[in-house]
């Protein structure tokens, strides 16, 4: 699938979830809302599913964006944590963004002089950048919603499938920084 599939797909999967959420709200709609919420999680599943097997680093990116862009647009302005959550998750995407066009690039060697040498600024060995700080950042955050009461089984399946995808595309982005390196 090309990437503009994956972002119509995701935004539609997301649409979905959002209108069976406020579905389950409203007296008289839980049942259209069931059915829209398990429609949207299915689409979404399928196409995180596909984004994975993709293996390429810039579609799984761009899949999580894309799901994180629809749920700010749907977030409750009132909801000032997820608000801030989200908005910091899209800035750092968008940095992850610039990340992997840089490691494309020729002159992406000289990163490994600029990054300290000691774990905490090495992921799997090499430099840890805009793209594994998204993700590392990004994994916590799932992660944080996986733990906390009340979300729907199927929901939680989602999650951990996009949590999947979040490694995924880091080891994917490990090969391209080794080409990068000339390892």
């Amino acid at each position: 699938m090309d990437p503009t599939g994956y972002v119509i797909n995701i935004t539609a999967a997301v649409i979905k979830i959002d209108y069976g959420r406020k579905g389950f709200a409203t007296r008289g709609k839980e049942q259209e809302g069931r059915i829209s919420y398990e429609e949207g999680i299915a689409d979404g599943m399928t196409s995180f599913q596909q984004a994975q097997a993709a293996a390429d680093p810039y579609i799984m990116l761009l899949a999580e964006y894309t799901y994180i862009s629809q749920e700010l647009q749907f977030c409750d302005k009132s909801d000032k944590q997820a608000l801030d959550s989200l908005n910091k998750a899209k800035q750092d995407f968008d940095d992850a963004f610039l990340a992997l066009e840089a490691v494309g690039e020729p002159c992406y060697k000289i990163t490994e002089k600029t990054y300290p040498h000691f774990g905490d600024h090495r992921y799997k060995g090499f430099p840890k950048d805009a793209f594994h700080i998204a993700f590392n950042g990004h994994k916590t955050r799932i992660n944080n919603i996986l733990r906390s009461p009340g979300i729907d089984l199927i929901e939680k399946s989602l999650l951990k499938q996009r949590l999947d995808n979040l490694s995924a595309a880091q080891t994917a982005y490990v090969e391209l920084q080794k080409k990068a390196m000339g390892e």
